[in-house]
């Protein structure tokens, strides 16, 4: 791993690229206000790592690329994300800048209660641009996976996020999800985030956006709209909360209601679900299936505390993206069914 520039050997090929900021993410002891709480437990958060450690943890090659500081939350970030199998021989080292990090409450944070307070301004993901990172490296994947997180950070990451975007021959299938931080782009000075998010959009082969962000965003409302917006991407996957998800993919629509979850934290489950899409997708499976092991993979993240879950296992996740859609209507997850044992019908119940 160098400290700052590129390197110029060629990198091995992989099945995922993953580009993005990861942070040290501190969670707190007990509920409560920041203001009260008086411990906190270390963890590691980032949307793009996230996708990496769970892709890796299910046994797919992947790489992270990144840029952290040349700090011991560093040093943690990239020991704890390559535990989990992920390749960080891309990851760069500034020497001058910090690695961000974030607090937060316990609560929901769909609530008026959670709080989160972020410190990254300045990091040394911030620097990430096309002539800080390796860019052979970040294009060595069959796909490589973005989110609009990034471009919002700096002037660079949005060029670097441009660059990777643009429509080129020979480029990795580009995964896109549109992640639109509001409070992000409020900060960043350096563009109009809808206007931003929707220009890189248009550019990847994959996107991922929920139907709250698109409305919130762009003004669009459900999946038809988002498509007439976006019609560049090969697939388009619209995520419903609850409700389901709907996949454009050439001229043909397919829908995939949710599964019935007994929620245990509503946190990681959006890039849960695309891991499980890009499982599916990289094992060539039929659209339905992907959309359903999106779903599986997201109820594995609803059912633990944290933000990353072990998916499950390969045959287990066939076998349930493989019901009737009257046994798919009838699953009930909850806490530990992904430890289920092969062939068992316990996670089969009615809601």
């Amino acid at each position: 791993m160098t400290v700052d520039g590129p390197r110029s050997t060629a990198p091995d090929v992989v099945d995922v690229v993953a580009l993005g900021e990861s942070m040290v993410t501190f969670l707190p002891s007990v509920p409560g206000r920041l203001a009260d709480v008086p411990s906190f437990e270390r963890a590691i958060g980032g949307a793009e790592s996230n996708v990496a450690c769970v892709l890796a943890a299910a046994g797919h090659s992947v790489r992270w690329a990144g840029r952290v500081g040349a700090d011991g939350f560093g040093d943690h970030l990239v020991e704890a994300i390559g535990a989990y199998g992920v390749d960080v021989s891309a990851v760069r080292r500034d020497p001058a800048r910090p690695t961000g990090v974030y607090f937060r409450t316990a609560g929901d944070r769909a609530t008026d209660a959670h709080e989160v307070a972020y410190y990254r301004a300045g990091s040394a993901a911030s620097a990430m641009s096309v002539d800080t990172m390796d860019l052979d490296a970040v294009r060595s994947g069959r796909v490589l996976h973005l989110s609009g997180i990034t471009p919002a950070l700096s002037v660079g990451c949005l060029g670097l996020t441009r660059e990777l975007t643009a429509r080129r021959p020979g480029r990795p299938l580009v995964s896109f999800d549109v992640n639109h931080r509001p409070g992000l782009w409020r900060d960043a000075g350096h563009g109009h985030g809808p206007e931003v998010l929707l220009e890189l959009a248009r550019g990847a082969d994959l996107v991922f956006v929920g139907d709250d962000e698109a409305r919130d965003a762009w003004g669009l409302d459900g999946p038809e709209a988002v498509r007439a917006a976006l019609p560049e991407p090969e697939v388009l996957v619209v995520k419903q909360g609850a409700t389901g998800a709907t996949a454009f993919h050439g001229d043909h629509v397919t829908s995939v209601p949710a599964l019935h979850v007994d929620v245990v934290a509503a946190v990681g489950a959006g890039d849960a679900f695309a891991a499980g899409f890009l499982s599916a997708t990289l094992r060539e499976k039929p659209v339905r299936e992907r959309l359903r092991h999106g779903h599986l993979w997201a109820a594995a993240a609803l059912t633990v505390p944290g933000d990353l879950a072990t998916p499950p296992a390969r045959d287990h996740a066939d076998r349930l993206a493989a019901l009737d859609d009257a046994a798919w209507g009838r699953l009930r997850l909850g806490p530990g069914w992904t430890h289920a044992e092969e062939g068992a019908d316990e996670e089969v119940r009615t809601p």
